[in-house]
């Protein structure tokens, strides 16, 4: 089997667009710290104190998937307010849930502290056939 290609002259223009206000015009949250917590049948709902909501289905955390729901609710807040924690003393449920790990890929760099691995672009590049 054989494919040919053929080659065009073809140009491609980059336009930049600056962004309007610089990085330090936005309102990152600087710190992650649990607020509340409380679940329905299908998900687990983590309020933080910077006003995020994160909805979490419950089937990515199998120990609180296959618990009745009774048991989920005998969980406590760390002291920090960034784990949730269920004391298999207390419940059938033997588990810890950083709210680090439910934020997605970044770096701890402080207590409570998370700073994100991608940083927002300060210009954006379309490329236009």
């Amino acid at each position: 089997m054989s494919i040919k290609a053929k080659q065009t002259d073809e140009q491609m223009q980059l336009k930049r667009y600056s962004v309007q206000y610089p990085i330090s015009a936005y309102t990152f949250p600087r710190e992650a710290r649990i607020h509340e917590v409380w679940f329905d049948e299908e998900y687990m709902h983590i309020a933080l104190t910077d006003g995020r909501l994160l909805s979490v289905p419950l089937w990515w955390i199998p120990t609180l998937y296959n618990a009745e729901p009774e048991e989920r609710e005998k969980f406590e807040i760390s002291r920090d307010r960034t784990m949730i924690i269920w004391d298999p003393e207390k419940c059938a449920i033997n588990d810890e849930i950083s709210i680090f790990d439910l934020l997605g890929p970044g770096e701890e760099v402080e207590e409570g502290r998370f700073i994100a691995q991608e940083q927002r672009p300060r210009s954006v590049e379309v490329k236009v056939l």
